[in-house]
């Protein structure tokens, strides 16, 4: 329940020794004068990467990304240890791989033509697609787009998409951005700064509810290859590791359910009503935040998981009341707020810290055993529907062969409360046990958006503080109409 992991610093710091076993045998002798014998020889494998929220970046429980868990897969199929070297842009990447090498993981289009690379087979394809501004006529063929200020990121592979279409619409013109990510490019759609934008589809679905007023338009071109970068002047060793690794891992399915856990959940966001949630991060949280981050500093929580827990008791309202008495921000019951010394619960400091010595003091009864998410969910779990409840949906999970210790569990047994021939079986009865199992979900999921927003805002406060104030044009490359000539 603590956030007393270890945070690795980034530009060259060793990550990871001895983290979790090797997935797939390693062959312990690789061929002399190679990359991958020098990798072996120093027992460690050095990644450049990017910081940005789809490929590596420090989440709650340590770093995290896309891109990340795959190396970090890797480095255990090879049985070293993971370096990971944060750069700039892709293009700082690809000179990185080429003058230092390992591995260049980015979400780096293959470019077969790239001089001194040489690329792993690919790990996923990307869709290029069209977006644009809520408000203009829907562009739906490539011809809508002539006239239109679009933008794009350089080094992505769209640029070649763009350039193949631009053969065929000889009017076409656009920018092409090097030192932005994702975000910004979506934020200058909804302000206005451009019109459309050509983004991949897998990063649209991850980014749209935080821009509500950008529309998806339509898939445009061929689907471009993500793949690593190595260099070319390294020998065939470590391409030939990766390869085979990425072999292994989509031929068990994890490369695909790695791609799911990162990539697939835009229809569960609106089901949860996170379009609803993302304005209301906007309207109401920071009314709240400092409330939430001093209570989390006194209890030792994360304060975004407190603001999670208070949007799903109350969506941010501090005179919220349900049917059944309970009150405030985070819902407290008359017993739970004399309990935590809370007096008025319609106060959001009062609620928000009786809340917070609520959830602890959950968490602090629970068993020694239980650790990690599990301990995490479980403490959620019993916020809402009660310790005592979620006790017997622990005995359950024994009385099924299962491990009362993990979330997984409990999470499957919780339901089975609201039939008698289990929950006559446990001390406290009936409950409504699927609420507690949906509760938890949403929060994860909000507190998923809340880390992503956090990370994304600080990105973008680091960009402006190295770009100039507010000039798209120093950032911004023109890719002019094509010559009839």
């Amino acid at each position: 329940m603590t956030d007393g992991f270890h945070r690795p610093r980034r530009r060259g710091v060793l990550l990871l020794a001895g983290l979790g076993l090797a997935l797939w045998p390693v062959d312990p002798t690789p061929p002399p004068g190679t990359a991958l014998e020098g990798v072996k020889s120093r027992d460690f494998l050095t990644v450049h990467t990017r910081n940005t929220p789809l490929t590596y970046y420090e989440g709650r429980l340590g770093p995290t990304g896309f891109e990340y868990e795959l190396v970090r897969r890797f480095a255990d199929y090879l049985g070293v240890s993971l370096t990971l070297e944060d750069d700039h842009n892709v293009s700082s990447v690809l000179a990185s791989v080429r003058e230092q090498g390992d591995l260049g993981a980015a979400a780096l289009p293959l470019e077969p033509a790239t001089p001194g690379i040489i690329y792993s087979q690919p790990v996923m394809l990307m869709q290029p697609m069209v977006v644009y501004r809520r408000g203009l006529p829907p562009p739906r063929t490539p011809a809508d787009l002539v006239g239109l200020q679009i933008g794009t990121l350089k080094g992505t592979g769209i640029s070649r998409v763009m350039h193949e279409l631009q053969d065929s619409i000889p009017e076409l013109s656009w920018k092409e951005a090097t030192d932005l990510e994702i975000a910004s490019l979506l934020k200058r759609v909804e302000d206005g700064s451009l019109d459309a934008a050509v983004v991949f589809e897998h990063q649209f679905r991850l980014n749209r509810l935080f821009f509500p007023e950008v529309e998806d338009g339509f898939k445009v071109g061929e689907k471009v290859a993500m793949a690593w970068a190595l260099p070319d002047n390294q020998g065939m060793g470590l391409i030939d590791a990766a390869n085979e690794f990425l072999v292994t891992l989509r031929a068990s399915g994890k490369l695909d359910m790695l791609i799911d856990r990162y990539f697939g959940h835009d229809d569960y966001l609106e089901y949860v009503g996170a379009r609803t949630f993302i304005q209301h991060v906007h309207g109401r949280l920071p009314r709240y935040e400092e409330l939430f981050r001093e209570a989390a500093r006194r209890e030792n929580f994360d304060w975004k998981l407190l603001a999670a827990v208070a949007y799903q008791e109350s969506h941010w309202k501090p005179d919220a009341t349900s049917p059944t008495g309970v009150r405030g921000m985070m819902m407290l019951t008359n017993v739970t707020a004399e309990e935590m010394n809370i007096s008025n619960r319609l106060d959001p400091a009062e609620s928000i810290e009786g809340g917070a010595r609520y959830l602890r003091s959950i968490e602090q009864r629970l068993p020694e055993e239980i650790t990690g998410n599990d301990r995490l969910y479980m403490t959620l779990a019993a916020y809402n529907v009660g310790l005592g409840h979620l006790y017997d949906a622990r005995k359950i999970v024994s009385m099924l062969g299962r491990d009362p210790d993990r979330w997984e569990d409990v999470r499957d047994a919780l339901p089975l409360l609201q039939e008698s021939k289990w929950y006559e079986r446990t001390r406290h009865g009936y409950a409504r046990g699927s609420e507690p199992v949906i509760y938890v979900r949403n929060i994860q999921r909000y507190l998923e958006i809340l880390d992503y927003v956090d990370h994304n805002q600080q990105q973008f406060h680091q960009l402006n503080a190295r770009l100039p104030d507010d000039n798209d044009n120093a950032l911004f490359q023109i890719v002019p109409p094509k010559s009839k000539g």
